[in-house]
């Protein structure tokens, strides 16, 4: 991990965060002023991670003293050593070939593939009128809110940062929060119908098998 320095490099930082901000909004596709504060919330974690990636270090900085120390003839401003979790853990072949890297990734797809398959569900219902209750609303009631921060978590094993582990339980308890208040619009929707529904269905961590199964 002895690369040569690789920050400042800000148009990296604008084409990543456009990248990835521009693909989950093609799944989440926001339509609500609710809609709009969850992505926003997801796209200002993902900016602030890109930052960090490829703009300004802060959290290597920060705890440059520290990591000098602990990890001696460790240059902690190339590219490779902003991998935190390989370098913490001993891994020293590429970072990107590490144990949380892959996780990472495995993560990150499986949060864009789980938010496409939950609006696809909710745009079908919203078509007829009706509850989603279908695709990964029959296993969970919340399944986009559960996508978002399946990818951050991804994005944290992959570049942790100080602002971005800040930032991340907040986003969930915000995430929750608007969950609690779709949970009311939707009770008040669709009455007994949604009761049914919400005492089958888990609202974030799903069962083994789909409800009403046997």
């Amino acid at each position: 991990m002895n690369d040569a320095p690789a920050y400042g490099l800000w148009g990296l930082v604008i084409i990543n965060s456009l990248i990835f901000v521009v693909f989950a909004f093609s799944f989440a596709k926001p339509q609500t002023p609710r809609d709009w504060r969850s992505f926003g919330a997801f796209s200002a974690f993902l900016v602030a991670l890109f930052t960090e990636m490829y703009g300004f270090p802060l959290t290597i900085y920060l705890l440059s003293g520290w990591l000098g120390r602990r990890f001696p003839g460790i240059d902690f401003f190339a590219h490779d050593a902003g991998h935190l979790l390989e370098t913490l853990f001993g891994w020293k072949s590429n970072p990107h070939f590490g144990p949380f890297h892959i996780l990472s990734n495995i993560l990150i797809v499986a949060g864009f593939i789980l938010l496409a398959n939950a609006w696809k569900a909710l745009y079908q219902a919203q078509r007829r009128h009706a509850l989603a209750s279908g695709g990964p609303y029959a296993r969970i009631r919340h399944p986009q809110y559960a996508a978002f921060v399946i990818i951050m978590f991804g994005f944290l094993l992959q570049w942790p940062t100080l602002v971005t582990l800040a930032m991340f339980p907040v986003l969930a308890w915000m995430y929750a929060r608007l969950a609690r208040a779709e949970e009311k619009d939707a009770a008040a929707e669709f009455g007994e119908e949604y009761a049914a529904y919400a005492a089958r269905t888990p609202a974030f961590f799903p069962r083994l098998r789909a409800a009403g199964r046997r």
